[in-house]
Parts: C-alpha cells; sequence; structure tokens
C-alpha cells in the first residue's frame, strides 16, 4: 500500500535533540559509560504527599472520566495558587488543564491560528515552538536574543518584527534553553508593543519556580490589567513538582480562547489524566517545601559547576538567573579543538569523550550548547571534567 503522509507533517523538522538522545541510550547500551546531560527534567522523584494524593484518590474510586477542561478542584487550586504567586485573580472558565504543558500549547495554537498567522519566536528558543506553530498553520517568525543582551530581545526588534499577519508572541522566561528572565521593565517594554499592535503573548512560565540568586520571577500578565487580558499563560507542575511524567499542565487567560481550546480538547484528549489531576491538586494546596528543596540543590550544582565550565579555553557562558540549563557559547571552543563547528564538537563529544549534550542549533542557535544540571553533582563534575580534558587534547594535538 502507497501511504502519503500529511503535508504538515513532512513539514515538521527532525529533533536533534532526540537523535543525540538515541544515539547515546545506543552507546551506552554497548557497554559505554555515556554521561548524559540531555534530560530535561529534575531529576528527584515526585514528593511523597503528592503521591499518596494521587493513590488515595485511586483506592477511593475517583478513576473516571473527569470534565474536558479539568477537575473543578483542580482548577480552583489552580486559581489559589495564582493568586498566591502572582497576584492574579481568574474565573475558572479561564482555566484550562491538559495533558502536560506541552499539550496546552500545542491546543492554543490550534485555536488561534489560521493558515498565514505570523508567531513572533524569540531565539534561542525551547524546540517545540517553532514545530507547534507550523503544525497549526502559522508561520514562525524569528528573532535573535543577541548574546550581550542576555539572549533577551529588545522593543525595537520586536517592533521591526511586527506585520499585519503576526498574531502571537511567545515569552519564556526562565528560559529554556538559557535560563534567563525578563525583568519587569522589559516585560512592560515589550507588552506595550503588543497592546499596541494588538498582539497575543503566551507567557510559557513552567521554570518560574527555579529561581537562584536574587532574581526574581515575573509574569508579564501581573504587570498590569490590559497586559493580563492579552496574555495567556502556560504553566505546569512538570519542572516545579517534579512530574513531568504525570502530564499535568494548564492554560490561563481569555475565556473565549479557553472556551475553544476546551471544545477542541474534549475531542482530542477527553480530559486530562484523573489520577495525576489529583496529584496536582496536592500539588499545588500542600506543602511546597520540596519545591524549595529542589531549587536550592539546583542553585548549588549552578554555582558549582559554573566556574568548571567556564575555565574550558574558549568557553563562555552567561550565568544562568533560572531553570537548570547552562548554554555556554562553544564556537571559539570548537574551533580551538579543530571542528567546523559546535555540531562537529557536540558529535565528537559523545563518540570519544562519552559526554551528550544537545547542541544549540536545535534551539536556533549554532554556536552554543544546552547542558542540564538536572543530575547529580558528581555526573555533572566528571562530564565537565571529560569536556575540559577533551577540548585541551585536541587543541595540543593540532
Amino acid at each position: 500500500m502507497n501511504i502519503n503522509l500529511a503535508e504538515r507533517v513532512d513539514a515538521l523538522t527532525p529533533s536533534s535533540t532526540l537523535a543525540i538522545t538515541a544515539k547515546a541510550k545506543e552507546l551506552k547500551s554497548q557497554g559505554l559509560d555515556i554521561i548524559g546531560l540531555g534530560a530535561g527534567e529534575p531529576d528527584f522523584n515526585t514528593p511523597e504527599n503528592i503521591i499518596e494524593a494521587a493513590y488515595r484518590s485511586m483506592t477511593e474510586g475517583f478513576t473516571k472520566y473527569t470534565p474536558a477542561a479539568g477537575l473543578p478542584e483542580l482548577k480552583k487550586a489552580i486559581i489559589s495558587k495564582l493568586g498566591r504567586d502572582q497576584g492574579l485573580t481568574y474565573k475558572p472558565s479561564e482555566i484550562i488543564v491538559g495533558n502536560g504543558a506541552k499539550h496546552v500549547l500545542y491546543t492554543l495554537f490550534q485555536v488561534i491560528l489560521n493558515d498565514g498567522d505570523e508567531v513572533i519566536i524569540p531565539t534561542p528558543y525551547w524546540v517545540s515552538y517553532p514545530e507547534q506553530v507550523k503544525l497549526a498553520g502559522g508561520v514562525p517568525v524569528y528573532i535573535e536574543g543577541k548574546e550581550d543582551n542576555d539572549y533577551k530581545i529588545t522593543p525595537e526588534q520586536l517592533k521591526a518584527a511586527i506585520t499585519n499577519k503576526t498574531k502571537a508572541i511567545i515569552i519564556n522566561s526562565p528560559s529554556n534553553p538559557t535560563g534567563m528572565i525578563y525583568s519587569q521593565a522589559e516585560l512592560s517594554a515589550l507588552g506595550e508593543i503588543c497592546l499596541e499592535h494588538n498582539v497575543l503573548i503566551v507567557s510559557d512560565e513552567i521554570y518560574e519556580k527555579l529561581v537562584y540568586g536574587e532574581n526574581k520571577h515575573i509574569s508579564i500578565a501581573q504587570i498590569s490589567q490590559s497586559l493580563k487580558d492579552a496574555t495567556v499563560i502556560i504553566n505546569g507542575v512538570s519542572k516545579s513538582h517534579s512530574m513531568t511524567g504525570w502530564r499535568i499542565g494548564y492554560a490561563a487567560g481569555n475565556e473565549k480562547i479557553v472556551t475553544a481550546m476546551t471544545d477542541l480538547s474534549s475531542h482530542s484528549t477527553s480530559n486530562p489524566t484523573t489520577t495525576s489531576q489529583y496529584g496536582a491538586i496536592e500539588a499545588y494546596n500542600g506543602p511546597q517545601d520540596a519545591v524549595e528543596q529542589m531549587r536550592q540543590a539546583f542553585e548549588e550544582r549552578l554555582n558549582i559547576i559554573y566556574d568548571k565550565l567556564v575555565a574550558i579555553p574558549g568557553v563562555e557562558c552567561k550565568k544562568p538567573q533560572g531553570a537548570f540549563y547552562l548554554y555556554p557559547n562553544f564556537k571559539e571552543a570548537a574551533h580551538i579543538a579543530g571542528y567546523e563547528d559546535v555540531d562537529q564538537l557536540v558529535e565528537a563529544l559523545l563518540e570519544e569523550a562519552l559526554v551528550a549534550v544537545i547542541p544549540g542549533s536545535s534551539f536556533g542557535s549554532p554556536n552554543n550548547i544546552r547542558i542540564s544540571y538536572a543530575t547529580s553533582l558528581e555526573a555533572l563534575e566528571e562530564a565537565v571534567s571529560r569536556i575540559h580534558s577533551f577540548v585541551e587534547k585536541k587543541s595540543n594535538n593540532l
């Protein structure tokens, strides 16, 4: 049988992240001591109180369908969280729960984009943003977040990129992959331009609880009522509560948009996983001690490993303010080691130094690599030591 796939699927860009991960697993299966630094998830187990709440829900018979937009009790918990953390007020009809923040984001683009609508995506970007936009018939429009501006875009850049086809902009703060955070002043300036041009703001805040030093997470929706009205917040429990596999995320925003997302979800997934929803209720309503303990552990790793990383010849790195990624510029290091580009160096690091990192080309900035410090400090130190030795050895052999 001759199978022709849909054009929208053929247009997808293969994930180099998955390719690196698959190659690392293959080498590991051969008995090689591969250290993987590509993980986009906390290396801690889900807090016990959340596990117990989910288990209790099953034993009590809460294993059936729920409303498509999520349990009323979970919506209430999310509304309380948004009020507690951001000082924001929402109605249940302005909240939708989905099967992870990724699914919620996908659903959002499906309901707001028509063919040819443009979505502004600052680079570096999370790998799924442009693909989800394309799957909804939209057109990704990239603005380069300059390294000397902490990989953040400016109001001037935003204004120049807006056309009569611009529908939305994605703001991810703290950022994956850079770990950088937009200040309130920066968000306000970008927001004013969005209001002026009627551009919807998609605010991905999934890393909001992972912020370090004196830095602070600000939601653009909390700056003013007009910006709240123009913003759809995307968030969830995956990173904050180490619940990546539970697949619970949410959107908070305009009731018309949320209603459309709910209608679409009712035909695509019926509802978020019931047991996971009960776990998420406990995540938001229960004690938050574990959240802070994980944050402190990540900050400790960052502070230790950062100095070791920038000691590698040719490596430059802005110190992250949040999330759990380092995003060093390896262009000069690749040149020193005799490689044409960073992608070649990443491949060599995996095959020869047995360290798996993600090339920056996956995120729209080919001079960088992404290193996750969501792994043990021992593994991190060994991996960075291997990279350092590899670059020096290669440079000495030239």
